[in-house]
């Protein structure tokens, strides 16, 4: 790993880290106010936040977080007495009806399959998959055994509670990087990994990487790749103003050098290299 990729991962697990140990606030799931009120309410509805991870699958993430929610209002209440209540055909109807998700048959059904799991293994609390201090690869099982997630939903889910709810556990070391489309870009931006990489591939660069938490770089990465990747010379000056609240871009520092950076006025032209650590960089140096 050359001097300029040491530097990025520096960045990026400095970042991770700030997020970690930062007090616990508001999570903005779906930017609807009453919907985040509630996924955000770990003590009385902790089953909200799981099922939102059951749905989000190949949709956009907003749209996933927002199913619980629209489902408890239709049935008149957010308790998990109410849920019970509710036949697989039932839900069914609702998903349909209100065309809450992509495939509405498959996942109406893992709906209703995290409800009884829920009720069966956990006695109605879904608090206690994360309780008692456990280990990351305990939390990351249990999520991994409801049906239709998989190791993307489950370690993001972990890294949530995590990060976000500041949940104590006795290690991040199974809290791998979530192989997500939007994370996966900047890894191969960046050349960490390789442009027909799998999804092992990055999961392992992450260990790699930084093998105490893996799933470190997972917020970071997932803004840079669905915000900032793509831009153009003209759009990286709206991130500029509105983001980084910068003013110019007419210094640059010896890292930034070492990157290259070069803007034309072309507006075809990118940077691949210039797009990934532009976010980097300049938050880096706003400390």
């Amino acid at each position: 790993m050359n001097s300029s990729h040491e530097k990025i991962v520096e960045i990026l697990i400095k970042r991770g880290n700030e997020l970690l140990k930062q007090p616990y606030k508001k999570i903005e799931f779906t930017k609807n106010p009453e919907a985040d009120n509630l996924l955000n309410n770990l003590k009385e509805f902790p089953h909200a936040f799981v099922l939102a991870c059951v749905m989000d699958r190949q949709i956009p993430a907003e749209r996933a977080w927002l199913i619980p929610y629209k489902i408890f209002k239709v049935i008149g209440g957010f308790e998990f007495s109410k849920l019970l209540n509710l036949h697989l055909n039932k839900i069914k109807e609702l998903f349909q009806r209100n065309n809450l998700h992509r495939f509405n048959e498959i996942m109406a059904e893992n709906f209703y399959l995290a409800i009884q799991k829920i009720h069966l293994k956990y006695n109605d609390n879904a608090s206690k998959i994360w309780e008692n201090n456990p280990k990351s690869v305990t939390v990351v099982r249990k999520f991994l055994e409801f049906k239709g997630v998989g190791i993307k939903i489950a370690t993001m889910a972990a890294n949530i509670l995590a990060r976000e709810f500041k949940i104590p556990m006795k290690d991040y070391i199974c809290i791998d990087i979530s192989p997500d489309v939007h994370v996966k870009r900047v890894f191969k931006r960046l050349g960490f990994i390789s442009k027909d990489a799998s999804n092992d591939e990055l999961i392992y660069c992450a260990r790699e990487l930084n093998p105490e938490y893996p799933g470190i770089f997972d917020l970071s990465c997932w803004e840079i790749g669905r915000n900032w990747l793509g831009c153009t010379p003209v759009s990286i000056q709206l991130v500029k103003k509105q983001y980084l609240k910068l003013s110019t871009f007419d210094t640059f520092t010896p890292f930034s050098i070492s990157l290259s950076f070069s803007f034309s006025k072309s507006m075809g032209e990118r940077y691949p290299m210039a797009e990934c650590s532009l976010f980097l960089l300049y938050t880096s140096s706003m400390k």
